[in-house]
């Protein structure tokens, strides 16, 4: 598909509060129209997933924050403890993985939290047949939400729901400009239009919505897979667990309660490394100075439980960036001597 050489991408403001219930189509055209603007066929609009759920009344109380998310959650990825409560990477109810499951407790009235809608696609096409009815023009429309990257700092706006438009361009089998056949190029259409509709958006700015023009090629008559086919299957997923996570899991200990954001300080790192070493199985795993340094000793009923709990005492340590070399100390016993691990 061809590569579009130039974008009009307009903020939509004058839209107001939105409350349960309000035409959100509707208010969305009376404010283009404002503005001296309206919709023509082959443009995206880009609409935050604030005013969706606002529109859609998806509140919950504020008491227990951590049980909405729970709520909202379809597994945990990675947590960690804070001073204020439970933070939390989890796969939401509505698909991504994301903080919080997507709870927002921002511009909400007091008390109060914002879920995202449950079917983010399906609200993109409501809102997109709204648009239609109202204007005639065919144009396709992108839901839109924010999160972090796990290798990056800061967030950006992503797809959460789509209708009408292609959300992936994938060049797998072309060639690209050395005459060379493309493996893993699939560039992700839907979620880079909405990065580029939140440059022109604001959370503070009362701006909403963002009309994005010269799209026109990529823009479709059917609604098509939307957002939900962007989602990662399980057995591609590379990184379905945070790191902490994925070590305890894997010997056993998920159970135990989740780290702190800040690991704190040597002895705190120590005391959880032997409390996920001894939860994994069998044995004991006690924090120990013997004058020479900290280590974890090591005691089992048979050779075979304490070399298990030996394995089990390494991997929690490297789950708290330390190492530790093993030594025998008797038929039934050993020492993990603890260091940081190599640069």
């Amino acid at each position: 598909m061809r590569s579009t050489t130039s974008l009009q991408v307009v903020g939509i403001t004058g839209v107001g509060e939105v409350g349960a219930g309000d035409d959100l189509a509707g208010m969305l055209v009376d404010a283009l129209h404002a503005q001296r603007a309206s919709l023509l066929d082959g443009d995206v609009l880009a609409v935050s997933s604030k005013v969706v759920s606002k529109a859609r009344g998806l509140t919950a109380p504020l008491e227990d924050r951590e049980a909405v998310i729970a709520a909202q959650s379809v597994r945990t990825v990675a947590a960690r403890r804070t001073p204020t409560g439970l933070a939390s990477v989890v796969q939401s109810a509505a698909g991504p993985v994301m903080a919080a499951a997507g709870v927002d407790a921002s511009n909400v009235a007091d008390g109060t939290v914002l879920l995202l809608p449950a079917d983010a696609d399906a609200e993109a096409r409501a809102l997109r047949a709204g648009l239609r009815e109202r204007t005639g023009a065919d144009v396709a429309v992108v839901v839109t939400d924010t999160a972090g990257r796990a290798w990056r700092e800061g967030q950006t706006d992503f797809a959460l729901g789509v209708a009408g438009l292609a959300v992936l361009d994938d060049l797998r089998g072309e060639l690209d400009a050395s005459g060379r056949p493309m493996s893993v190029t699939a560039r992700a259409i839907a979620d880079e239009v909405a990065a580029t509709a939140d440059l022109v958006k604001g959370k503070t700015d009362g701006v909403p919505a963002a009309l994005v023009r010269g799209l026109a090629d990529r823009v479709s008559p059917d609604d098509g897979p939307g957002a939900r086919s962007l989602l990662r299957p399980a057995a591609t997923d590379w990184f379905r667990l945070g790191h902490v996570e994925a070590v305890r899991a894997a010997i056993g200990a998920g159970a135990v309660d989740a780290p702190p954001v800040v690991p704190g300080p040597l002895a705190e790192r120590l005391a959880r490394a032997a409390e996920v070493a001894q939860a994994g199985g069998t044995g004991r795993c006690l924090v120990k100075d013997d004058g020479r340094g900290p280590l974890l000793r090591l005691s089992a009923d048979d050779a075979f439980d304490l070399g298990a709990l030996a394995q089990r005492a390494l991997a929690a340590l490297w789950a708290e960036d330390l190492a530790g070399a093993v030594e025998r100390d008797g038929a039934r016993d050993a020492l993990v001597r603890v260091s940081a691990p190599p640069a």
